[in-house]
């Protein structure tokens, strides 16, 4: 039995907690239980988490071990105390599995456990981790990223996902799937996939580029050169080139991909619209086109979503 002791701090994203409930149902479908999980705190006894209530624990201690260590997040970055960290540097060597949820990455990142590593965490606080800890590889726009035996989850219910996965790679993808449907969620995201809308995180700040923005999601089975879309920002191309990565961060060419794949993932995952329909209203042109870019945003192909959208036949 793999046994998982799950970190809590006075404070704790009581969300989190809903990890269990996706290991439970994965002991509930075998004929042997697979997981047994382990609330532990710096002291042990009841500790409350953010909407007030308090669960039960068992305190920090030298002798047990874990085949997965998880931390959990909290809603205000508690900051590590002494104890947690020195468990976490004491049980991460022998533990098979070192994971963080959500904000919970900061405290392995203070632990030292993610220097050199990609990880996650919500979006909002990644920019304060990559200051915090630049030896940390941060990637935001991540739901959950794995590096070597490390595995860290985005936000809130990323973490969802991140316990599937965890049973996908225990004990196979059919598992994983059947706990899927029994809690009333898609098969798990992948990790690659991104956070939130491309509109949001652009944030374009003039109304020129926003209108920019609308007119080509308005418009992606058209060309949508760097010309049409200046034009729409009444812009020469040049000007608005430059005015746009200034804004955004980002080229034209590259908004326009992650509006297309974002357009594309809804059709696949809302509708019976075929591969090769999507590329060609999502303005792709081919499916291969398509493909690649969803490779790079998902890690995954237009088939493959498509497939978990729909479920079994």
């Amino acid at each position: 039995m793999l046994r998982v002791g799950i970190v809590l701090f006075p404070g704790f994203q009581v969300m989190n907690l809903g990890m269990t409930t996706v290991l439970e149902f994965a002991n509930r479908e075998v004929s042997e239980p697979l997981y047994e999980f382990v609330l532990l705190s710096e002291h042990g006894g009841q500790v409350p988490c953010s909407s007030g209530f308090a669960v039960t624990t068992r305190p920090f201690d030298g002798d047990s071990r874990y085949d997965t260590i998880l931390v959990a997040g909290d809603n205000d970055l508690e900051p590590s105390t002494p104890s947690l960290i020195a468990f976490l540097k004491r049980a991460a060597p022998s533990a098979r599995r070192v994971a963080a949820a959500c904000t919970g990455a900061f405290h392995l990142a203070e632990a030292g456990l993610l220097d050199g590593r990609r990880a996650t965490t919500h979006w909002y606080y990644a920019d304060d981790m990559r200051r915090r800890y630049p030896a940390v590889k941060v990637e935001e726009d991540r739901i959950f990223i794995i590096d070597d035996n490390v595995w860290t989850s985005a936000g809130m219910t990323a973490c969802i996902d991140l316990a599937l996965a965890f049973v996908e790679k225990d004990a196979g993808v059919e598992l994983a799937r059947h706990v899927a449907r029994k809690l009333v969620v898609y098969h798990r995201r992948a990790g690659g996939q991104s956070q939130f809308s491309a509109l949001l995180e652009l944030e374009p700040k003039s109304d020129r580029i926003q209108t920019a923005l609308s007119y080509a999601r308005r418009n992606l089975n058209t060309p949508l050169s760097v010309e049409q879309l200046a034009d729409a920002a009444h812009l020469s191309p040049r000007q608005f080139t430059r005015a746009f990565r200034e804004e955004t961060g980002q080229t034209p060419a590259k908004a326009v991909e992650r509006l297309r794949v974002e357009a594309a993932r809804l059709m696949l995952e809302t509708g019976r619209h075929g591969v090769d329909v999507v590329a060609r209203d999502t303005g792709f042109g081919d499916r291969e086109r398509m493909r690649r870019a969803f490779l790079r945003a998902f890690g995954q192909p237009p088939q493959a979503i498509q497939r978990m959208a729909r479920g079994p036949e």
